[in-house]
C-alpha cells in the first residue's frame, strides 16, 4: 500500500484526443498518483486506448456498457478509492479543462486539513477561459440560483475540479445520492456543508475544451435546477436512514 496515494478518478465518453496527453502530464509529476479511468463504452476508441496506457502507467479502466452517467462513474469510483485505502481522492475532466499542473495545490491543501478542495473559476485568481458572455451568463445565473436557495457558502459549487480526503468520502451516503449527471458536483457540497467538512477553494483557470464535444446537454441542465429544488426540502437525516 502507498501511504498518502493520490487516486484520480478521470469518466471519459470519446475522449480519444484527450486522454493519452492529459495522462502524460498527469505521471510527469512528481507525486504518488494512481489513475481509475471509468469509461462509458466510448465508441471513438478512449476505453482501448486507456488499456493500452494502463500497460506503461500506474492505471486501472474500469469499463461500463454505456453511458451512464458522471455523477454514477464518480460514485464507482469513490468507493474502489476507498478499497485501495486512498488518502487523496480526486476528481478531474478527461478534455484539459482542468490543468494537471494544479494537481499539487489541491493536494497541498488537503494536507492542511481541509476535507474538500475545489478548484474554484470563482474566487479572486481563478477564471474561464473560452467562454462566451452567455454562457458565461447562465452559469453564474445557475450557480447564483444554487447557493441561495441551498444556502451554500461554497462559490464555485459546479466545479469539477476537487480533491476530497479519505475520512469525507467514507462520511457521504454514496448509495443514497439522487444524482447521477453534473447535478452530482452540486450535490456532494450541499452534503459536506451539511456534515461540517471543512471546504477550501484555490484558484484555478478553466480552459473550455480545444478538442471533442461538451457533454453538457438541456437534459443535464434541468436536472440541475431539479435537483436544487429538491435538496431545499430534504433533510440530511434522509440520506442516513
Amino acid at each position: 500500500m502507498i501511504i498518502n496515494m493520490i487516486y484520480i478518478i478521470i469518466p471519459t465518453y470519446n475522449e480519444a484526443e484527450n486522454i493519452s496527453k492529459l495522462v502524460e502530464k498527469i505521471f510527469l509529476l512528481d507525486l504518488e498518483i494512481k489513475v481509475l479511468i471509468i469509461d462509458d463504452n466510448s465508441p471513438d476508441g478512449t476505453g482501448e486506448m486507456a488499456d493500452r496506457l494502463a500497460d506503461k502507467y500506474n492505471i486501472e479502466v474500469l469499463h461500463r456498457s454505456g453511458k451512464m452517467g458522471i455523477g454514477s462513474a464518480y460514485i464507482q469510483g469513490f468507493k474502489k478509492a476507498l478499497l485501495d485505502q486512498a488518502e487523496y481522492i480526486m476528481e478531474m475532466d478527461a478534455d484539459f479543462s482542468h490543468d494537471p499542473n494544479d494537481i499539487p495545490k489541491l493536494v497541498a491543501a488537503a494536507k492542511e486539513g481541509y476535507d474538500l478542495i475545489i478548484g474554484s473559476r470563482r474566487i479572486k485568481g481563478g477564471d474561464i477561459v473560452g467562454w462566451g458572455f452567455l454562457r458565461r451568463f447562465m452559469s453564474r445565473g445557475a450557480m447564483d440560483f444554487s447557493r441561495v436557495i441551498l444556502g451554500l457558502k461554497t462559490k464555485d459549487v459546479t466545479a469539477g475540479f476537487r480533491c476530497y480526503r479519505k475520512s469525507m468520502i467514507a462520511k457521504l451516503p454514496l448509495d443514497k445520492i439522487n444524482s447521477s449527471g453534473y447535478s452530482f458536483q452540486e450535490e456532494l457540497v450541499w452534503l459536506t456543508e451539511r456534515l461540517q467538512g471543512k471546504i477550501k477553494e484555490v484558484p484555478v483557470i478553466f480552459n473550455d475544451r480545444a478538442k471533442g464535444k461538451s457533454k453538457l446537454s438541456y437534459k443535464e441542465i434541468f436536472k440541475f435546477f431539479y435537483i436544487v429544488i429538491k435538496l431545499r426540502f430534504t433533510s440530511i437525516k434522509k440520506y442516513y436512514e
